[in-house]
């Protein structure tokens, strides 16, 4: 499935940095009215402010309305973004309920997902991994290291001016500097 205004990130562990590089996409780019996208394959128990929209067998999907909290998904709304979707989904339903949240945002909406899996099932207007020194928990993703993306390391992220991305003609790219 080609997306051309995704902007999908994957990460190399637990506290890799996706959170804070999609915060800072948005931030560069308040104009875009972006829609953030966060899929996790584990049920946890849901926090407050998440509104369920929809759920059914292996999967759960809801908006998130809190701001003022400290979880990704609120850090994500405070940065700006219009709407912030979190979806638990097995990776078995991942392609079927993407495209049920695909079905919440209008076309050519700009949209920023945290998911490693959905790079399975999509080709994005541009992938990114995260990295960080700190991670806490390896992932391994050495079968999406090999697609085509961009790499940012957490820790180089405040000494960035400006992100290498821009989103022109309904599709996310790298600019060219």
């Amino acid at each position: 499935m080609n997306i051309p205004n995704l902007l999908l990130i994957a990460g190399t562990g637990t506290k890799s940095g996706k959170t804070s590089v999609a915060c800072r996409i948005i931030e560069q780019f308040p104009e875009l009215q972006i829609t953030a996208v966060k899929i996790t394959p584990h049920f946890h128990e849901t926090t407050p402010g998440l509104i369920l929209i929809e759920e059914g067998d292996g999967y759960a999907v809801f908006e998130e309305k809190d701001s003022k909290a400290s979880k990704d998904t609120s850090r994500l709304l405070k940065a700006g973004a219009r709407k912030v979707y979190f979806a638990k989904v097995w990776d078995n339903k991942l392609p079927e309920v993407f495209e049920r949240i695909l079905k919440l945002i209008p076309d050519k909406v700009p949209i920023i997902c945290e998911s490693p899996a959905l790079r399975h099932f999509t080709e994005p207007g541009v992938f990114i991994i995260a990295t960080s020194d700190t991670v806490v928990k390896y992932k391994d993703i050495s079968n999406l290291i090999i697609l085509p993306h961009v790499m940012i390391k957490l820790e180089d992220l405040p000494g960035i001016k400006s992100l290498p991305f821009e989103f022109r003609d309904g599709r996310w790219e790298e600019s060219v500097e």
